[in-house]
């Protein structure tokens, strides 16, 4: 098994780099974390810089309904296949960024997740060899206005699409099963979503052979997989994070919008 590695990529005095954490610091690299890439001999405090989303992606799909805590608490039924939506990317966010509330929302949720990121290109993939187009994984938080969606289902991408509404990392991390994970949510300190990806519905692999059977996933690309019970509000002022074993705790405050 290849070594795991944790990338980071941060913006250090306005300019933006790309580096493998190493302990408390951050050694910066030349060339891609998709391919080839060496360390420049540049090392920054990773208290000193600050860390953006790991990736910029051409799309981010989310799985809905894949924990059977989270399905109970909604009262839905247990999907005979994923189910999925899209949200822009122009609603991703990175590592201490702010969840902006927007003036409209009535109740904004956060939705503790695991994110998967696409290492090349994939269509049709079959789902013994789907991890082998996996780059490595995130932490992940699918903000969503709450309100929207209950009074209509159809409206997921309005509910989800908002500015800030994807938190994304706070690292990359490789060589990970994905499928044996803990996750865990915490609002304000206290743990709000606690669950293991052994609880869901679908396995990454099914999920990425199943999305590639629609659509191109494409390097960079993000596939979230699905929140557990425990969803919940958050108002001006909250701290959420999201943590992942093996990846780290993504860190965002939240406020209202100006």
């Amino acid at each position: 098994m290849a070594d795991r590695l944790k990338f980071a990529r941060f913006d250090c005095e306005g300019e933006v780099s790309l580096g493998v954490v190493q302990g408390e610091e951050v050694a910066v690299i030349d060339g891609s974390s998709f391919g080839t890439y060496r360390e420049t001999g540049i090392r920054h405090r990773l208290a000193d810089v600050k860390l953006l989303s790991p990736v910029i992606p051409t799309k981010i799909v989310c799985i809905g309904l894949n924990y059977r805590g989270h399905i109970e608490e909604i009262g839905a039924r247990i999907p005979q296949r994923p189910q999925f939506f899209l949200k822009p990317p122009s609603s991703l966010i990175g590592h201490g960024d702010a969840i902006v509330i927007p003036q409209v929302a009535e109740r904004v949720d956060y939705e503790g997740e695991l994110a998967v990121v696409i290492k090349d290109t994939v269509k049709d993939v079959p789902e013994e060899e789907s991890l082998d187009h996996v780059l490595g994984y995130c932490c992940f938080n699918d903000v969503t206005e709450r309100s929207i969606v209950s009074k209509n289902i159809a409206d997921l991408t309005l509910a989800k699409g908002f500015d800030t509404f994807s938190c994304l990392g706070p690292y990359l991390v490789t060589e990970l099963d994905p499928n044996d994970l803990a996750l865990t949510t915490y609002l304000n300190g206290t743990v709000v979503q606690h669950d293991t990806t052994r609880n869901s519905v679908f396995s990454i692999q099914h999920i990425l052979h199943y999305l590639s059977q629609c659509m191109t996933l494409c390097p960079g690309d993000v596939v979230a997989t699905g929140t557990p019970q425990g969803i919940g509000p958050m108002k001006p002022g909250d701290v959420v994070e999201v943590e992942v074993a093996g990846i780290g705790k993504l860190r965002n405050t939240v406020r209202g919008e100006r």
